[in-house]
């Protein structure tokens, strides 16, 4: 397509935001990942899952709720609406990826990823609803929304970083253990779902819902075994990047995660000995986010790629250099 005729390249000839803007884009994009995670366990904590019983209408002879579902279907059309707002705020992070010079095709990329993961994780969520709350397509929507916060995270990251290539700020052996601790929150991650889909709260009152057939009990051991796995390679993460006398910036996000990691044990403790109440099962699906978040930030803490590339904003100031790559 000719760039006369290139909406984003239009939009780039008369508007040039600045690196501050692209970064609060992309951080919009996190905080937005966030909300439709909370949503989405609001519908099932509320009983809401089949609020709206079709898709991609709510009823068979309306695209909104009727009257007679109740505040049951508000809540789960009011929840499909949200992918809309995460559409636009994604839509806003590209235009100013798209935009800012000097071009960075690689914010670009990430904010269309995000774009076709909602696309594909909004046609889940109808399988969802067609399937009858089945359990492993309830896993499949929250894991693809897991990933959505994964680019959403490493869009945000990279937004403040510069181009140069990648320089690891730590020893091969200490950078090993910060992959070895990402995969076992991958795990951790992925244990919570199966105990989701085993346990109560199948998301619907009305309905017999398939569950998973394993132990509900064993399998929230086996979560909890991996939370203590997780705790320990962070405290050796720690230990680690003290021994090799790292950068405080990577020091500072493996203390934030142990902190995140604490106050989601506590969170977890108190739902598992009280029945698992609704709204202590919620603060803990916000917990599995902030979780996530601060592994992934202490990851990608530990390599650098230089000062972020920035103008002169159109009133002739410089940028603040706390735009550059955190943890330096």
């Amino acid at each position: 397509m000719p760039n006369s005729l290139n909406p984003l390249q239009l939009i780039a000839d008369r508007w040039q935001p600045s690196a501050r803007v692209v970064r609060r884009a992309a951080f919009a994009c996190v905080v937005m990942a966030v909300v439709i995670v909370v949503t989405g366990g609001a519908v099932r904590l509320t009983q809401s899952g089949l609020g709206c019983p079709t898709w991609p209408t709510c009823t068979e002879d309306s695209l909104t709720p009727t009257p007679e579902m109740g505040i049951n279907g508000v809540i789960e059309f009011t929840n499909r609406m949200l992918t809309y707002v995460l559409c636009a705020v994604v839509g806003v992070a590209i235009i100013a990826a798209r935009a800012r010079t000097p071009r960075r095709r690689d914010l670009t990329r990430l904010g269309w990823a995000q774009f076709w993961i909602v696309a594909g994780n909004g046609i889940i969520g109808g399988v969802t609803v067609l399937t009858g709350l089945n359990p492993y397509i309830v896993a499949a929507h929250f894991l693809a929304a897991t990933s959505l916060l994964t680019v959403a995270v490493l869009m945000w990251h990279r937004a403040g970083e510069g181009d140069d290539e990648p320089r690891d700020l730590v020893a091969r052996p200490v950078r090993q253990l910060s992959w070895v601790l990402v995969v076992a929150s991958v795990l951790l991650i992925v244990a919570g779902t199966v105990v989701t889909g085993s346990g109560q709260h199948a998301g619907d009152a009305k309905k017999d819902v398939h569950r998973i057939p394993l132990n509900f009990r064993e399998i929230t051991q086996l979560h909890v075994d991996l939370v203590f796995v997780v705790i320990g390679l962070t405290v050796a993460l720690w230990f680690a990047l003290r021994a090799v006398k790292a950068p405080g910036g990577p020091r500072r996000r493996v203390v934030e995660l142990f902190v995140v990691l604490m106050l989601q044990g506590a969170v977890g403790y108190v739902q598992y000995f009280n029945d698992s109440p609704e709204i202590v099962v919620g603060a803990h699906m916000f917990g599995s986010c902030l979780v996530w978040i601060a592994v992934l930030r202490a990851f990608l803490s530990l390599r650098d790629r230089g000062e972020l590339l920035t103008l002169p904003s159109p009133a002739g100031e410089p940028e603040p250099a706390s735009l550059t790559a955190s943890g330096r």
